[in-house]
């Protein structure tokens, strides 16, 4: 099978009042952008929204159907191993709730093709890019991203990010078995993951804006695992090389 080139994952519960327009969005880029969507059982009808599409644009537009509310990194590891068993080249991970604005896959896409391992869409490369959200939420998520630099010493000012493209050999040298957070502390694991295994990250700066339809997923138990298993994380590290615990040999790492 020949190598596709871009596939957007945006994983799913109870989106049906945005998955619809950012499909849209997504078919209309230049550079003919590929989506798959893993949709975690919603009771709403997500799933009958994305089967519609689906009609359409048979050839570019995927649906990856679970059985319940599974969490955030388990979606995108779902996605990962999909796009890798297809082929693709570069994978992009978004919201579905235009948190991400879709015009930004673009320059994800670019840093990428520029040298970029990884390009993540950052909030706080250029000052704090945040619309709409309040200001208790934007000093959390800031000092979140603080927090996180402190314990593992990366050089990354949004490593809580969730809107990014990775090169399809940096998916190919992580062992997803090893991925221990599953809620927005994976979004730090990966970075971490891929930071530790000496691949190139680029931040691309973005302007987030919070969803304006829908509900948020976030939650106490999801900021608590982010807190802690950030301190297991490092810790572990420290015990066991990376190059070990995936498939990147040694000599090939920078850390």
């Amino acid at each position: 099978m020949p190598t596709k080139e871009k596939l957007v994952i945006i994983p799913t519960y109870n989106e049906s009042e945005n998955i619809a327009k950012m499909i849209e969005k997504v078919m209309s880029l230049d550079g003919l952008f590929n989506l798959l969507v893993v949709d975690d059982g919603s009771p709403d009808g997500t799933a009958s929204i994305i089967k519609d599409f689906q009609t359409k644009f048979p050839e570019r537009i995927f649906l990856l159907e679970r059985n319940g509310k599974l969490g955030l990194g388990t979606a995108y590891i779902t996605g990962f191993k999909w796009a890798i068993e297809n082929n693709f080249e570069y994978v992009f991970e978004m919201d579905a709730d235009f948190s991400h604005n879709p015009n930004d896959l673009l320059n994800l896409y670019n840093a990428c093709k520029n040298g970029a391992d990884v390009a993540i869409g950052s909030r706080y490369i250029n000052g704090v890019n945040v619309v709409n959200w309040p200001i208790g939420r934007v000093l959390m998520s800031y000092f979140a991203s603080k927090y996180v630099r402190i314990i593992t010493g990366m050089n990354i000012m949004d490593t809580t990010a969730g809107f990014k493209c990775y090169k399809s050999n940096v998916l190919r040298a992580i062992n997803f078995d090893k991925i221990r957070l599953v809620g927005y502390g994976f979004q730090i694991e990966m970075k971490f993951t891929v930071w530790k295994l000496g691949f190139k990250i680029v931040e691309v700066p973005i302007i987030f804006t919070d969803r304006k339809l829908g509900s948020s997923k976030m939650s106490g138990g999801i900021f608590n695992e982010a807190l802690w298993g950030v301190i297991r994380m490092k810790l572990r590290s420290v015990f066991v090389p990376y190059q070990k615990l995936h498939n990147v040999n040694s000599t090939n790492s920078l850390n």
